[in-house]
């Protein structure tokens, strides 16, 4: 930098100085200007804003935006053509609609109609996505562009515009020390810099057309977006609508269960060799001991008869009190007496005691 240069940047310091801390007074622009500058000002934060609210209408999930705009940073370096796309609900929920609905069955009513709709779902998002792109090129870029560069270039002028007053302001101060031509030629940068700025604000606001022509481009967008989607919609409405109509007049068919197989369950003391026929978790076992002593509990050999009083096991059965009979699913345990409502005497295995009703099934009830 020259020493003129630094001069004049020692000259602007020191005005600014004065005017902040010692309360010394600058040149006074004229109200026009200052209503020029005030519209210039509210009309760049008004794009800046429009430009961030407009992405988030088109891509409200923060997450996928900040994840979508790193992704396409990384295409850019790796020099990819093809950036990926912002992931629309509309088709995260077609493709999960459409899942379900081929796992279920397109021949089912529901899982027809869940294909159906997760088509007409991934339509839609490709709808949104036509949306997206419309938007871009004809609204957001187009005010990005008047960012970047007629209201950067205003920024400028303002800019030398206030550099130029404060070395005017300075020398103006100092007449007499400072030579008169210099003082003159600072007064004609400064009027230099004011025409400068005043006419590139006037230019932006008188020709502000543009963007309400960008404007409208944004609303032509969202009307072609939604008539695209109410027609998507209304063709899915109609499948559904024929969908329900013909379920409705196709007879139903009866439920015809089919016939129980027979177990040859063999000996009684032995299982019936892995048969399940429950999952289910056994029941809460009574926590009050029949009321009896367990002197009472009958040693006797069961009968060998088909006809003996005998029940399966429907759950795994671990004692917990003296007196108790434990057994595994499936055994098939010889009944000697009921005691209660809820408990059993049986023999298994050559051991007797007692055990819950609700964890067998009778296979020949105990004689009345």
């Amino acid at each position: 930098m020259s020493v003129a240069g630094l001069k004049k940047q020692f000259y602007k310091a020191s005005q600014m100085v004065s005017e902040k801390v010692g309360g010394a007074e600058g040149t006074k622009l004229d109200e026009d200007f200052k209503d020029l500058e005030r519209k210039v000002d509210v009309t760049s934060k008004a794009v800046v804003e429009v430009i961030s609210k407009t992405s988030e209408y088109l891509q409200p999930n923060p997450a996928s935006r900040a994840k979508l705009s790193m992704l396409n940073t990384m295409s850019k370096i790796r020099g990819q053509v093809k950036n990926p796309g912002y992931p629309q609900a509309e088709g995260l929920l077609g493709e999960c609609m459409a899942k379900y609905g081929r796992e279920l069955g397109e021949d089912t009513n529901f899982g027809g109609a869940l294909v159906d709709a997760g088509e007409t779902m991934k339509r839609l998002a490709e709808v949104k996505d036509s949306l997206d792109i419309d938007v871009k090129q004809n609204f957001i870029d187009p005010l990005q562009g008047l960012c970047d560069k007629d209201l950067r270039e205003i920024q400028h002028h303002l800019k030398k515009l206030e550099g130029r007053r404060l070395d005017y302001d300075y020398k103006k101060k100092r007449q007499g020390k400072i030579p008169d031509e210099e003082v003159r030629q600072a007064l004609e940068k400064f009027h230099e810099s004011k025409e400068v700025a005043e006419t590139s604000m006037y230019n932006l606001l008188e020709t502000d057309i543009e963007q309400v022509s960008q404007l409208s481009s944004l609303v032509e967008s969202q009307l072609q977006y939604h008539r695209q989607a109410v027609q998507v919609l209304d063709e899915l409405s109609d499948k559904l609508r024929d969908r329900m109509n013909e379920a409705q007049s196709r007879p139903r068919r009866e439920y015809t269960p089919k016939p129980k197989p027979i177990f040859d369950f063999g000996d009684s003391d032995q299982s019936n060799g892995g048969y399940t026929t429950s999952v289910a978790p056994p029941p809460s076992r009574n926590s009050v001991a029949p009321s009896f002593h367990f002197a009472r509990l009958s040693f006797r050999k069961p009968r060998l008869s088909p006809e003996q009083p005998s029940c399966k096991a429907l759950y795994d059965f671990e004692p917990e009190n003296e007196g108790e009979l434990g057994f595994r699913e499936g055994d098939i345990i010889t009944l000697t007496n009921q005691i209660d409502e809820n408990w059993y005497e049986g023999m298994l295995h050559g051991q007797s005691g007692f055990f819950p009703l609700n964890y067998v099934e009778v296979i020949v009830p105990l004689p009345h």
